[in-house]
């Protein structure tokens, strides 16, 4: 049985030393959550709505070179193009047992601690989950120098990262976001990016980077761990390397990032992930406590055209 304690003496038949327990509990830290605050939940879908939600997207039509018309001829006939993207859900959770036993003879009641530790895993594993679905993205860079890299469509890298991020980097990606794919910003004029440590590192070591502050106006709001920003690119630091790797391209030299604009990734829910206690078993011996959540991630564009792409992965092979 899981939470089974093993009662040990110091000596024949007592306690005789390191009797005293701290009133204080300690817990272990866990890395940044950062990710699930930029996930708008897609309205619409919930209960009795089946398993699968379809997002229909509307395509640019083709723009000729000249609209021009000719007495006499027909006006010419572009065609309306949609496409569109599923999402599916899926369950998730995990539980923790403990005894009765265990509970009565504790000085601390276990539920509490345990409920905490697992909301920690429940923010950890959504965001891994959130991030998985931005890395779905079609759009890859690479840096191949201190000033530039390589970009593929396709949704995989085509060579190795040579360098770590840099300044000139971010105005490399902004102006291939900005006039090459046209993805529209995040916020007002800015991008998002969200970046490994290792990868931020290697802006902040950049002697153009601009210290955050120098951005701020008067009732500007700061996201969650956000450092900077650069080329309009608002920096987000993931420390989790779960979510992002500290460990990419020739000898591990960069870290990963992810770059994007408006409408990237959006949730659906059934259930909202939550805390559940399960109800006792053996006569009430037996405890449990869960989180547990019917949920789906998806990304909206999953192309890399013009117009179309929303998300940038600064990735390697």
């Amino acid at each position: 049985m899981a939470g089974q304690f093993t009662w040990s003496y110091d000596v024949g038949d007592g306690v005789y030393k390191s009797r005293e327990i701290s009133d204080n509990l300690r817990f272990a830290a866990i890395a940044d959550t950062k990710v699930m605050q930029f996930i708008r939940t897609e309205p619409g879908f919930g209960k009795k709505k089946g398993e699968t939600m379809t997002i229909e997207r509307i395509r640019n039509i083709t723009v000729p070179t000249s609209a021009v018309l000719t007495e006499g001829t027909r006006i010419p006939v572009d065609q309306f193009l949609m496409s569109s993207v599923p999402i599916t859900i899926q369950e998730y959770g995990r539980a923790v047992e403990f005894t009765s036993l265990a509970n009565d003879l504790s000085k601390f009641d276990l539920e509490k601690p345990i409920q905490r530790k697992l909301k920690d895993q429940m923010k950890l594993i959504l965001d891994v989950t959130a991030m998985a679905a931005f890395k779905l993205a079609k759009v890859c860079f690479y840096a191949t120098s201190l000033t530039g890299g390589t970009f593929t469509v396709n949704g995989t890298p085509g060579g190795q990262a040579l360098q770590n991020m840099t300044v000139a980097h971010m105005g490399v990606i902004r102006d291939h976001m900005q006039d090459t794919l046209h993805v529209p910003p995040y916020e007002g004029d800015d991008f998002i990016g969200l970046m490994s440590t290792k990868a931020l590192r290697g802006i902040k070591n950049d002697p153009d980077f601009a210290f955050w502050r120098q951005y701020l106006k008067p009732g500007d709001v700061l996201f969650n761990s956000e450092v900077g920003k650069v080329e309009t690119i608002r920096c987000i630091e993931i420390n989790y390397a779960s979510t992002l790797s500290k460990s990419i391209g020739l000898a591990g030299i960069a870290g990963e990032a992810i770059i994007f604009g408006e409408d990237g990734v959006v949730m659906i829910e059934v259930e909202t992930p939550d805390l559940r206690a399960a109800i006792p078993a053996d006569f009430g011996r037996s405890k449990a406590v869960a989180w547990y959540g019917v949920l789906a991630f998806g990304l909206v564009w999953d192309t890399g055209n013009d117009g179309e792409a929303r998300v940038y992965r600064v990735t390697s092979t």
